[in-house]
């Protein structure tokens, strides 16, 4: 598992000033399969949704996504790079595509019902996290909310799909982990931090012996399992 010690430093490469009028509070970055670029969506409290291109010496400006009513708290692209979601205090979520800017699915998701977003490896449904604490998982063809996984925890703050999309980690403010199998919906694992939880994220790489590398973050403490599957 690869070292994530905060022992670690980093320098910044670049800086882009002004990006959006207010706070930033999502980013997403994927490389696209159709031309191979490097493309960054950022979401803000603007209401607007910015796609950049990374050149690999800055940022270009290319798209800038308005429809949103309100803040955009949370952001994501599947992983072809071809499209783009973004959820806003409005209570709707938002299908782009990356190549054109233009919206194709707008879904209504309830007031504070879509706070965190997450594309399956898939690219057939999108997980949202809610306040009551249920993950929403929403068709991305049909714009439906296709079935709902009851937790009764506290406010979902992140929420992630492990590789083969088999199951949904969500981080809740309670400090609460919950892993659900996303074939039968049921709630297979939880972990107990103690901390909000912000984000989480499955490791990405393959791994051959047998278990799932999961990794979430609790302010600046950081928590490494192996789950059996």
């Amino acid at each position: 598992m690869a070292n994530t010690g905060l022992s670690q430093l980093y320098s910044i490469i670049f800086k882009q000033e002004n990006a959006h009028e207010d706070s930033i509070w999502s980013c997403a970055w994927q490389q696209s399969d159709r031309d191979r670029s490097e493309n960054i969506i950022t979401g803000g409290i603007d209401d607007l949704v910015k796609v950049w291109k990374w050149t690999g010496e800055k940022l270009e400006l290319r798209h800038v996504l308005e429809g949103h009513q309100l803040g955009v708290v949370s952001v994501d692209m599947n992983l072809s790079g071809t499209l783009a979601a973004s959820s806003s205090l409005d209570s709707h979520v938002r299908v782009w595509d990356v190549d054109t800017g233009k919206c194709i699915k707008s879904m209504e998701a309830g007031p504070v019902d879509a706070w965190t977003i997450s594309f399956s490896p898939d690219s057939r449904f999108l997980a949202t996290g809610s306040h009551s604490g249920k993950i929403n998982l929403f068709g991305v063809e049909s714009g439906r909310k296709e079935e709902s996984l009851d937790i009764r925890g506290g406010f979902t703050l992140s929420i992630a799909y492990s590789p083969d999309g088999k199951l949904i980690a969500s981080g809740a403010i309670d400090g609460i982990i919950n892993i659900f199998d996303t074939q039968t919906g049921r709630l297979i694992h939880t972990l107990e931090v103690l901390s909000p939880m912000n984000p989480v994220e499955f490791e990405k790489d393959d791994d051959t012996n047998g278990h799932i590398d999961f990794i979430s973050t609790a302010a600046t403490l950081y928590c490494r399992r192996k789950l059996r599957h």
